[in-house]
């Protein structure tokens, strides 16, 4: 017997009939079809919200048509994103750069000189220059973390910066 025409895919008890009587074929369709690499069961909830969606659209009798289209392209999107992203993490950024040899070791020099520098601070001066410098904290900031006075955190990044000026002339 024919279906009332004023029946559609929106009424909860038809659209839980259709869930109920065609979520395990499609996901048995995509898992043979596409193994459980690329998640079958969250394109078969994917193709059900679709369904839902476009229920006013779509007749009881092309609901299980519409669910495994849309799930089968789900599932070819997703195979076609993996490929980029494959092929992105492959490709290999490019070693060489701009900068001449000589940039390149007077780099490591300043480096070198830069660590050699911060070693000789005290701890104090270098956890707050650090915090400071690095980090970008406020005087204040950094006066609430120690448990010190701003004042004291001045201090201790003013001397660490005279050290530093001091042990590296290019600063």
């Amino acid at each position: 017997m024919a279906k009332q025409l004023h029946e559609n895919i929106c009424e909860e008890h038809l659209f839980s009939s259709i869930f109920n009587k065609h979520a395990k074929d499609l996901h048995n369709f995509l898992y043979y079809k596409f193994g459980d690499l690329l998640n079958p069961k969250d394109k078969v909830q994917e193709a059900f919200i679709k369904l839902w969606e476009n229920c006013a659209k779509i007749s009881p009798e092309k609901a299980k048509s519409f669910l495994f289209t849309a799930a089968n392209n789900l599932m070819l999107n997703e195979v076609a994103h993996r490929k980029v992203v494959l092929k992105h993490q492959q490709t290999k950024p490019k070693a060489s750069t701009n900068e001449n040899p000589e940039f390149l070791m007077q780099e490591s020099e300043y480096n070198d000189k830069l660590q050699k520098a911060l070693s000789n601070l005290t701890e104090a001066q270098r956890e707050a220059f650090m915090m400071n410098r690095v980090e970008g904290k406020r005087f204040k900031e950094i006066a609430e973390i120690l448990s010190i006075s701003t004042k004291a955190v001045e201090k201790r990044i003013y001397g660490a910066l005279t050290k530093l000026r001091k042990d590296i002339k290019e600063l």
